[in-house]
């Protein structure tokens, strides 16, 4: 990269640094000069002390969420590829799952997560299922997109190299498919935390969902606000590991 490069890249990330910092400065002076009350619109510095004044709270709650989060992304992300694989292998279970899962989406989150706490309890368990579902179409819809739009032409060339359907599966439709995977598991990756904090509002006694909704209910916006901010950062952590492993994966493919 040059320097003229860098210097452009530079720039370009000040922009919505000074733009974010512009609001947060006219959002503390308005609030301010307008003495609206704290029940109704915090100032950023009030929401910033909670994260010092209540920090045991946020992070015993954050925990939960965080657990949560990842333990359903990863199930998300195990059975979107055993799926994904089943449907490349056996065209049956393509034509009887694609549809279906298709029609999943259409049903609301907020009307899922009442049945899941119906069915399993309050627990960790309906909210892991609830990321889960959230998570795991984009992931299957990506995965089988990608592995749906090989050129011909290489699938041709393994077809005259009498490749077998696992041999053609390992050494091209996958590699050629992971991009596409990705894109999925990053667009999934900003669901998790979002998916579990749903959840937690409908029903529980631990997370950053509980967390909200008691805040709500005793008009401390400041800590709704800052409960909201952990979720944003936490997500955008989760977006940030998977472009790190897509990094590393696809170094990897190039050094091979």
């Amino acid at each position: 990269m040059t320097n003229l490069e860098t210097i452009e890249k530079v720039k370009n990330s000040l922009y919505p640094i000074l733009t974010f910092l512009f609001i947060i400065i006219f959002w503390q002076l308005t609030v301010e000069f307008l003495e609206i009350p704290q029940y109704i619109l915090p100032t950023p510095i009030d929401i910033v002390k909670v994260f010092f004044i209540d920090y045991q709270n946020l992070y015993m709650h954050a925990t939960v969420t965080i657990f949560e989060a990842v333990i359903g992304f990863i199930v998300s992300i195990t059975l979107s590829l055993i799926i994904g694989v089943l449907m490349d292998f056996v065209g049956i279970v393509k034509k009887c799952l694609y549809p279906l899962t298709l029609v999943t989406q259409m049903i609301p989150t907020i009307t899922i997560a009442p049945l899941l706490m119906i069915w399993f309890g309050f627990g960790t368990m309906p909210k892991v299922l609830m990321v889960t579902l959230t998570c795991f179409f984009p992931i299957l819809i990506s995965f089988v997109d990608g592995i749906e739009n090989i050129d011909r032409d290489y699938l041709n060339l393994f077809k005259t190299m009498k490749a077998g359907k696992l041999s053609t599966f390992i050494h091209l439709k996958f590699p050629m498919s992971l991009d596409k995977l990705f894109s999925g598991l990053k667009i999934s990756s900003t669901y998790a935390v979002m998916a579990a904090t749903v959840a937690e509002w409908l029903g529980g006694t631990k997370g950053l969902g509980v967390y909200m909704v008691r805040s709500k209910s005793a008009y401390a916006l400041d800590k709704v606000f800052a409960s909201t901010i952990l979720v944003v950062i936490f997500s955008l952590i989760f977006v940030g590991i998977i472009q790190m492993i897509r990094k590393i994966v696809f170094k990897h493919r190039l050094s091979n």
